[in-house]
C-alpha cells in the first residue's frame, strides 16, 4: 500500500507542477496578447493620421501596392 500511496503522491506533485507551468504560460500569453492589441491600436492610429496628413501620397501608395499585389497574384 505504501508504494501505491507514494506513486499517487508523486503523480499529484507532477500534476501540480504541470498546472503551475500551464497557468504561468497562459498568463504570459495573455500579457503578450494585450501588448499586441495595444501595438495594433497604436499602428492603426498612426496610419490614420498619416493618411489624413498625406492623402495624395496615401492614394499613390495604395495604387502601387494594388498593382504589385495583382502582378504577384497573377503569376507573371
Amino acid at each position: 500500500m505504501k508504494a501505491i500511496d507514494k506513486a499517487g503522491d508523486s503523480a499529484h506533485d507532477v500534476v501540480d507542477r504541470v498546472t503551475d507551468a500551464t497557468n504561468h504560460a497562459a498568463d504570459s500569453l495573455c500579457k503578450k496578447g494585450e501588448k499586441l492589441k495595444n501595438a495594433e491600436q497604436r499602428l492603426m492610429k498612426d496610419c490614420c493620421s498619416y493618411v489624413q496628413e498625406n492623402p495624395i501620397t496615401s492614394i499613390g501608395i495604395a495604387v502601387a501596392s494594388g498593382f504589385l499585389l495583382s502582378r504577384v497574384m497573377s503569376g507573371r
